[in-house]
């Protein structure tokens, strides 16, 4: 197995260098998955047993000028490594006006990432700052638990507001319950409920669209207005929220009824699923 690439580009390095905080605040441990033509970080928690699930995906041309990988065989030619997501976020932040940027996988007794930065000294000569990143690979027979999810059928996919509002919002509902019921219908309309036993706060949203071939799909049978909803733990909500850097170029929630609620999320050339499971 062989990695190395780089990037020299500055707003490819400061996207980059966003991603990797943005994964930092979604997932503690993450799985990094190399292959010719893509870079994905994925967390595979179980739903079932209530665990989120995440799948980022970018396309490597868009951020490295150089890019040369071998994975594990011919037929099966990826990479997939385990890391301490924080642990790449920290080392990228020192990239900031830098000159260049390597990421490698080597071997210093154990397997690491190792993130060389050149970066510019007063003097105007240059100089290398390295962080070794230790990861864990992750055997063939494994793969198959980290593979792209399959994207339910939704019952409503909705256009989401202003992420920051919408974060803004859930904070103040996270001081009165642990739960939080998302709510949504065709007409474009959603809402951010929390009941107690003392107290229900609702806060609607209205014409925030719905995506084309999700209104043409589900109006054959259903009527606009019905509401699909899901029950969630707000704090997994709020951890996918929190993790928002940027303003997504397009963000759509998909529900499905009791079962599961998915966020698929577009920031400029980087794409992510997010799938936060009904409250049990």
């Amino acid at each position: 197995m062989k990695f190395r690439a780089k990037i020299v580009d500055a707003a490819c390095l400061n996207h980059f260098t966003r991603v990797s905080a943005m994964i930092a605040k979604l997932a503690k441990t993450c799985t990094l998955r190399i292959s010719p033509q893509k870079l994905n970080f994925i967390l595979s928690d179980k739903v079932a047993s209530g665990g989120v699930s995440m799948w980022c995906e970018l396309e490597q041309e868009n951020f490295f000028r150089e890019f040369q990988m071998e994975g594990v065989s011919a037929e099966n030619n990826a990479i997939y490594l385990e890391l301490m997501s924080e642990n790449l976020s920290r080392a990228l932040k020192t990239a900031q006006n830098a000159r260049a940027l390597k990421i490698k996988l080597t071997n210093k007794h154990f397997p690491c990432l190792t993130v060389s930065i050149e970066l510019l000294s007063v003097s105007s000569s240059s100089r290398i700052v390295t962080h070794d990143i230790p990861v864990k690979v992750i055997p063939r027979k494994l793969w198959k638990d980290l593979q792209e999810p399959t994207v339910p059928v939704s019952d409503v996919s909705i256009y989401l507001p202003v992420l920051k509002t919408m974060k803004s919002i859930v904070e103040k509902m996270k001081n009165i319950s642990n739960h939080l019921i998302i709510e949504a219908n065709l007409s474009g309309e959603l809402n951010l409920k929390i009941e107690t036993e003392l107290v229900c706060v609702t806060t609607h949203f209205k014409d925030l669209g719905n995506p084309p071939s999700a209104s043409e799909d589900a109006s054959r049978d259903r009527d606009p207005e019905q509401m699909a909803e899901v029950h969630i733990d707000i704090r997994k909500l709020l951890q996918f929220l929190a993790g928002q850097q940027v303003n997504p170029t397009k963000a759509v929630c998909n529900i499905v009824s009791n079962k599961i609620v998915h966020f698929d999320l577009l920031h400029e050339d980087v794409s992510l699923q997010y799938f936060i499971p009904a409250f049990s």
